[in-house]
C-alpha cells in the first residue's frame, strides 16, 4: 500500500480509530492525541499493512498507542483536567450535557469490565471489527475472543439489572 493513500485511509477511519480510542482511555483530548498518534505510526509502517486488513491493523496500532500512553501515564503526575473541560465548544450547554451524561455512563460501565473483556467488546460493538479481526487485534483465539465477548456482554446485563 503506498503512503500517498494515507489521507484516504485516515478519511475513512478517523472516527472510527477515535470512537475506539475515547472508549479505551475515556477522556476525549487522550483519544485525540492517541488518534494522531495512531496516524503517526501508521504512515510510519503503511508498507507493513495489507489492503484488505487496514481496519483491524489501525486499531491494532490505536491499541498499542494507548497502550505506550499508559505506561507514560503511570510514570507521569497528571495535572487539573478540568482546565480543559472549561474551554467552550459549539454546541449547546444541553447537548455538552446530555453528550457527557451519555459517555460517563457507558464509561462507569465500560470500566467495571476487566480489561480483556472491555477490550473484546469495544473491537466488535464499537470498532466494527470482526470476530476474527477483533482476536488478531487482541493476539488471542478465535475461541477465547468469544468467550470474552459473551462474558463482558453478560457482565453488563448483569450491572444494567442491579442499576436498574
Amino acid at each position: 500500500m503506498k503512503k500517498n493513500n494515507l489521507d484516504t485511509i485516515y478519511r475513512h477511519y478517523v472516527k472510527d480509530v477515535y470512537r475506539y480510542l475515547l472508549s479505551l482511555c475515556g477522556d476525549h483530548y487522550a483519544a485525540e492525541d492517541l488518534m494522531q498518534e495512531t496516524f503517526y505510526r501508521a504512515f510510519l509502517y503503511l508498507e507493513d499493512c495489507k489492503e484488505d486488513k487496514v481496519k483491524p491493523w489501525l486499531f491494532r496500532v490505536a491499541y498499542n498507542a494507548f497502550v505506550d500512553h499508559k505506561r507514560k501515564e503511570g510514570r507521569s503526575t497528571v495535572q487539573e483536567p478540568s482546565f480543559f473541560r472549561r474551554l467552550g465548544h459549539s454546541d449547546t450547554p444541553e447537548d455538552a450535557l446530555l453528550r457527557s451524561e451519555r459517555w460517563s455512563e457507558l464509561s462507569r460501565l465500560l470500566a467495571g469490565l476487566p480489561e480483556q473483556q472491555r477490550q473484546a467488546l469495544v473491537l466488535f460493538d464499537f470498532g466494527q471489527l470482526s470476530y476474527q479481526e477483533a482476536s488478531n487485534t487482541m493476539g488471542i483465539s478465535l475461541s477465547h475472543y468469544k468467550i470474552l465477548l459473551f462474558r463482558a456482554r453478560q457482565r453488563l446485563r448483569e450491572t444494567e439489572r442491579k442499576d436498574g
